[in-house]
């Protein structure tokens, strides 16, 4: 079953459960602590989700959630067990409608992110900003789909001033039963890009199913825009009409001016960006627009934020002497890894090295994507361009980077026992991929078997 957490924050009956989901009959007042999708994570009390996919089906485990102390099911047919069933046509709409009905319960702000790169570190932006003002709780690790945000909203305790929810998306129409079930009361978009341009076709494509999120949002809500997005905006205005801020470093209601590496001018006041680079900077100017939104003062904040960044999301390494890693390796996209290659040639140090490997779900867009990226390893004039990647992919990398010094490896082992006996003082090493290329292994290795 799916590896989620105890679900100990829901406390209701089974009455009101059965009422939110529209069964009819008599339901006892039984008290509930929580709902749960996994029975090896069940908690005394819980009322356990049957959920079904590909590769699992719940009833299979209703015993197994007994055991550990589950007072009653949601399913999607009888199954042998003495705990009352809520039987429903679909159990995961059935659990996507009681995140729905519980958020509704709770008196806090809901603040939905989606864009194509940049979801993550905004997300945890705009929580490290939102704790100085009460109490906060964000999505974890890649809970961003139909399972996830109804799981993080069933966190929701009455305590909780405000829930920070990231929304993924590989498909149309799937952004739009997200916020159909969350109901936000600020949207923030953080850019279009490229990122599963292979499934959708084109930006424009991409675009339409970011902007779902305020087509299907409250109309008393505010959209968040990234206003140096043009195509963003031109895609938004087509489907809300209501309170909009945008936000810009080119362009925007709230523009900020970035200088390196971690300040971020906004007329006479200096805010200290928590991560270098500019388009960490945009992120934190979208954290500082939902203030705005939700009437908050931001000259409120600390000099310093504190971020909690998921591994392989700004990482920052030092081995001796004097050699800095970058490790980007959770995932990649074509304005990601821009992104990350400008971060890395704006570091003082020797020589700059870029460790890449392929972008995937890029369809026909594949190769002149990744030559696109090897050309900006050129322009930037970077000193080395390493790739695991010895495919159609990784000879486009190398292609793109013309005279750029480059070399491609075909294993992971390879590559760090190349970086062992390359690399001196001085190096910064950008380590970047989609995470299916598991590019983290090369860091976690290069970390530990380097000399102390």
């Amino acid at each position: 079953m799916l590896p989620f957490n105890r679900s100990k924050a829901v406390k209701t009956t089974l009455a009101a459960i059965a009422q939110a989901l529209g069964q009819t009959g008599d339901w006892p007042e039984q008290p509930v602590t929580g709902i749960s999708t996994d029975s090896r994570h069940v908690a005394a009390g819980n009322v356990f989700v049957a959920l079904r996919g590909d590769t699992f089906d719940g009833h299979q485990f209703v015993a197994q959630a007994a055991t550990a102390g589950a007072t009653a099911l949601i399913v999607e047919e009888p199954v042998v067990s003495q705990l009352p069933q809520l039987q429903v046509a679909n159990t995961l709409a059935a659990y996507q409608r009681l995140g729905q009905w519980w958020r509704k319960q709770c008196r806090a702000a809901i603040i939905a992110i989606t864009g194509s790169v940049g979801k993550t570190t905004t997300k945890e932006m705009i929580a490290a900003v939102l704790r100085h003002y009460g109490r906060v709780l964000k999505t974890e690790a890649n809970f961003n789909n139909e399972i996830g945000v109804p799981k993080t909203l069933l966190q929701l305790e009455p305590a909780h001033d405000f829930a920070v929810i990231e929304m993924g998306m590989r498909s149309p129409g799937e952004i739009a039963l997200l916020s159909q079930i969350a109901q936000p009361d600020v949207a923030v978009i953080t850019n279009v890009g490229t990122a599963h341009i292979g499934r959708l076709g084109s930006r424009e494509a991409i675009a339409a199913a970011k902007c779902e999120l305020l087509a299907e949002m409250p109309a008393t809500s505010t959209a968040i825009l990234n206003a140096d997005t043009p195509l963003l905006l031109e895609t938004a205005s087509r489907v809300w009409s209501g309170t909009t801020l945008t936000y810009g470093l080119t362009a925007g209601q709230h523009r900020g001016v970035y200088l390196p590496p971690h300040t971020l001018q906004i007329g006479d006041h200096a805010y200290t960006v928590p991560l270098a680079g500019a388009h960490h900077a945009l992120n934190f100017l979208a954290a500082l627009t939902v203030l705005r939104a939700l009437g908050l003062n931001p000259q409120a904040l600390p000099p310093q934020l504190e971020l909690h960044l998921p591994a392989g999301r700004g990482g920052r390494y030092r081995l001796e002497p004097d050699i800095l890693l970058l490790d980007e390796t959770y995932n990649a996209g074509l304005e990601s890894m821009v992104a990350a290659l400008q971060l890395l040639r704006s570091l003082p140090g020797q020589r700059h090295l870029a460790v890449l490997g392929a972008m995937r779900e890029l369809g026909d867009f594949s190769l002149p994507f990744h030559q696109q990226v090897g050309a900006t390893v050129a322009q930037l004039g970077l000193d080395g361009l390493l790739i695991l990647d010895e495919g159609a992919e990784g000879k486009a990398l190398a292609q793109g980077a013309a005279t750029v010094p480059s070399q491609q490896f075909a294993s992971h082992g390879g590559l760090v026992e190349y970086l062992l006996t390359h690399l001196q003082r001085g190096d910064r090493v950008l380590f970047k991929a989609s995470h299916a290329v598991a590019l983290d292994r090369v860091v976690a290795e290069l970390r530990q078997r380097w000399p102390r």
